[in-house]
């Protein structure tokens, strides 16, 4: 039986109506390895569990659990525009990036070390999230994302963009050919351990993308999932939970 756990805590800021939310792992109840929050329904815990914790974020942020849209994430480039969420079908769409111009539906996206991708034109009352890890960045789903937003009415020049907790450049250790790759698509992601090794920063990626299409009002996580232990890593741990990141207008 779930039992009572202390409240889930979430980062939250707001720019003119936009609303911009990421959980950490606490405050949820799920059992170990998956502790506490773990919001990811694809990686082996509790159905039950997953469910019981997504209607705690939700609520803790004033949200209906049922009009949350979650993706179905492949690491692609794919984005899907909805009106409303899946309606509890099986089949949701194997996307990378959600965007709507409904106002107070809220979009989410699932990461554990992975850069999550809040977007946000409130003047055009249109919102994506995004799903960018190395594959992602690399095929463009975050200008993707944006694109889609632009042929909503969105303008680059008024999107407000925030992105979560990630794996920092730092830490995210890849081989040398797999560095000069991703450097190649975007220079911006290039990198070293602090260790001395190769690595990508995705989350540098993603910000130089979005500079380059014109967004200015970016920011940005200090957390690195991989050193924090409040939150899930996917690098670090392997078998582990998922964060989420929350994006919705008034």
């Amino acid at each position: 039986m779930i039992g009572p756990q202390r409240a889930v805590r979430a980062a939250e800021s707001s720019a003119g109506g936009a609303h911009f939310a990421f959980t950490d792992r606490w405050g949820g109840v799920s059992a170990v390895p998956y502790e506490e929050l773990n919001l990811g329904g694809a990686v082996g815990d509790d159905p039950a569990a997953v469910r019981a914790n997504r209607a705690r974020a939700a609520r803790s942020l004033g949200l209906d659990p049922d009009l949350v849209v979650w993706m179905n994430q492949v690491h692609g480039r794919d984005v899907a525009v909805v009106d409303g969420p899946w309606g509890g079908s099986p089949d949701v769409p194997a996307v990378d990036a959600v965007v709507t111009a409904r106002r107070g539906l809220p979009l989410a996206v699932l990461t554990a070390d992975c850069t999550p991708v809040l977007l946000a034109d409130p003047v055009a009352g249109v919102v994506a999230a995004a799903h960018a890890g190395r594959p992602g960045l690399v095929a463009g789903v975050v200008p993707a994302a944006v694109e889609a937003m632009i042929a909503l009415g969105a303008e680059p020049s008024r999107i407000v963009a925030h992105t979560g907790p990630a794996v920092c450049g730092r830490c995210y250790e890849v081989p040398e050919q797999m560095r000069a790759d991703v450097a190649g698509a975007v220079p911006a992601s290039w990198s070293e351990t602090g260790w001395g090794t190769p690595a990508v920063d995705v989350t540098a990626g993603v910000h130089a993308q979005l500079e380059e299409l014109g967004v200015g009002d970016r920011h940005s996580s200090p957390v690195c999932t991989r050193e924090s232990g409040d939150h899930f890593s996917y690098r670090r741990d392997r078998t582990t939970g998922r964060l989420a990141g929350y994006v919705w207008l008034d």
